[in-house]
């Protein structure tokens, strides 16, 4: 079933966003089905299953876009990454985050993510980091559509920022009997659809005209992207390597957090990383 919600920002406290040169930074990117990090000067040294083993047996502790279990995730990471940072380091930490209900996502993150010592704990939309990861123009209307393992997110952005989105509990993950291609495909064109007739401006149809911007491991499979094209009528957009762009995009902020310092929101960090 589709929830639809528009995503409302209330404005918050403003920080300066940290200017780490020596420091040491992870971009992480947790989905339910694989975890993704990277580490500042290292690139992508993680892409693997989100599992953690408490006992005799496996526990998913991210499902469907949200961290059901903080303290698995924290086992987690702690299991991959704890011994890969240098020892005493306080690292900069950027986490990506699905745009709805992201405000419980990133609570739970920032409690699983203490587990590695950070310095600071910065949260970004993963739509956000796929348009970074892709180089996009983020001065004109964008539309990110984002089909993960469990979870499709359908994702406005109006200057870098989130707009309007949409999402549905759906993905590749659950091909099989009784979801196919076509329907993880229809439940985007339904999600765009809405999209397109509550917005009383011209954003999104100017974004769509523009060709939306394609992430995940959906983007991936000829089958879902060839419906797509056919029911939207407008050319796609795949990112290269669609299913690491978030944590790439993620990456990005990190390089900019050890180049250059900005005033921005506690949860909204620069757009990309800035010439000093």
């Amino acid at each position: 079933m589709t929830v639809v919600r528009r995503p409302r920002h209330a404005p918050g406290r403003h920080r300066t966003w940290p200017l780490c040169r020596q420091c040491s930074g992870v971009a992480l990117d947790m989905g339910s089905a694989r975890t993704r990090a990277w580490i500042a000067g290292r690139g992508l040294i993680l892409d693997v299953p989100t599992v953690t083993f408490p006992g005799a047996g496996a526990v998913y502790p991210i499902q469907r876009g949200t961290i059901v279990d903080a303290q698995g995730t924290a086992r987690m990471l702690d299991r991959l990454l704890g011994h890969r940072l240098p020892r005493f380091s306080r690292p900069l930490v950027v986490v990506t985050a699905p745009v709805l209900d992201g405000f419980a996502y990133r609570t739970q993150a920032r409690t699983a993510v203490e587990v590695l010592r950070p310095r600071s704990v910065l949260t970004v939309p993963s739509a956000r980091a796929v348009a970074l990861a892709a180089g996009a123009d983020l001065s004109r209307p964008l539309l990110v559509l984002d089909i993960g393992a469990h979870l499709t997110e359908v994702v406005l952005l109006v200057d870098g920022a989130v707009f309007d989105a949409r999402r549905t509990a759906l993905g590749t993950g659950d091909l099989g009997d009784s979801t196919t291609p076509d329907r993880i495909g229809e439940a985007v064109v339904d999600m765009v659809t809405s999209m397109l007739r509550q917005d009383r401006t011209s954003l999104t149809v100017d974004a769509l005209g523009r060709g939306p911007l394609l992430a995940g491991g959906g983007a991936l499979r000829p089958d879902i992207t060839r419906h797509l094209t056919g029911r939207l009528h407008t050319p796609l957009k795949a990112v290269p390597a669609p299913h690491t762009a978030a944590v790439r995009g993620a990456a990005k902020l990190l390089e900019a957090a050890h180049s250059h310092p900005s005033t921005t929101g506690a949860d909204d960090p620069p757009p990309g990383p800035r010439p000093c």
